[in-house]
């Protein structure tokens, strides 16, 4: 592993200079030829107005056109270096499209039915239209099932089908997983947050509590967000974030710590709001909030990886020292 690095570093070392030489190249040619030609054109037109050629007059004005031209000259320069850019970034994008994943289609894809997502790894099963909240005592541990449940890793099942057994983009259709790495494009929100035209903003904002957010901004939903979205907060991508993943309304849901970076009140108008939002659909979340667990239809306990525990929240915590530690944050004796 450590060679493989060794040797990937000097390749990347060697492409940032080669890359480097060709920009300074450019950026060089950007002022250069511009002040070459118009040190040229002058130099020419004082040899002519000298030789009585032209007039002191002419040779004022032949400058002033010289100094016209440099303008394009420089805009040229500038284009070749976009297109130097482009041609290197689309490269990047085929090599990106040929890659072929790490979780290939079966050669026969089976149709996936309706029925219990199970992870076998862990023990832990999701039963259909309810809201299934999953509290680990290790973050890592609920992170890793959500990425077997939604196919990121091999190892659930749907109704005793193995998700590996069907075509990846069935999965992806069918299964959405919702977790803190994913990004906000730069571009109108609407187009970001409902890129489908589903219609069901609105609401999809209101169960996430973003209205504010959309509502404070200048074109409000028609607004064009430079930079990804990086001038909101934490917690309001994080909104953003769920309600573009409610406006989806995949079969299954599964959201890995969506109110992390909110306040405890929003926090709580999310949880209520959550699931009626969802009602009737399967959702998973994975999180030790006890405002989002005394929502959940069913909490899974996890400890060392394995489920150890199933029930309703108040009743895991009269029946589970362990889940009560984690919830209401208390050390262990």
């Amino acid at each position: 592993m450590s060679a493989r690095y060794r040797v990937e570093s000097r390749a990347l070392g060697a492409a940032g200079v080669r890359t480097a030489r060709v920009e300074s190249l450019l950026e060089a040619a950007q002022t250069l030829l511009p002040g070459v030609f118009l040190v040229l054109v002058t130099w020419l037109g004082a040899r002519f107005a000298a030789d009585g050629r032209i007039s002191v007059g002419q040779l004022v004005a032949f400058y002033a056109y010289a100094a016209f031209l440099v303008a394009p000259l420089r805009q040229l320069t500038e284009a070749i270096d976009k297109m130097t850019r482009g041609h290197v970034s689309a490269r990047r994008v085929v090599a990106m499209l040929r890659e072929r994943g790490d979780l290939p289609d079966p050669p026969q894809p089976a149709r996936l039915p309706v029925g219990e997502l199970a992870d076998t790894a862990s023990g832990v099963r999701i039963t259909p239209g309810l809201l299934t909240a999953i509290a680990a005592t290790a973050p890592g541990d609920a992170a890793r099932i959500a990425d077997r449940l939604g196919r990121y890793a091999e190892g659930a099942t749907l109704d005793g089908v193995p998700l590996s057994a069907a075509a990846l983009s069935e999965v992806r259709a069918r299964i959405l997983v919702a977790d803190n790495e994913a990004q906000l494009f730069t571009g109108r929100l609407r187009s970001d947050l409902d890129p489908d035209g589903r219609g069901a903003l609105p609401q999809a904002l209101a169960a996430a509590c973003a209205t504010d957010i959309v509502a404070a901004l200048p074109d409000g939903a028609e607004t064009v967000m430079p930079d990804r979205g990086r001038s909101f907060s934490g917690g309001q991508q994080q909104r953003l974030r769920l309600a573009r993943a409610l406006i989806a309304d995949p079969d299954v849901l599964i959201l890995v710590e969506p109110t992390n970076a909110v306040d405890a009140y929003t926090e709580a108008r999310i949880a209520g709001r959550l699931k009626a939002a969802r009602a009737g659909r399967t959702t998973v979340i994975c999180t030790s909030s006890p405002l989002l667990l005394s929502h959940a239809d069913l909490v899974c306990f996890v400890e060392h990886g394995r489920a150890v525990a199933v029930g309703s929240h108040t009743g895991m915590l009269r029946d589970q020292p362990g889940y009560a530690r984690l919830v209401l944050r208390e050390e262990k004796p």
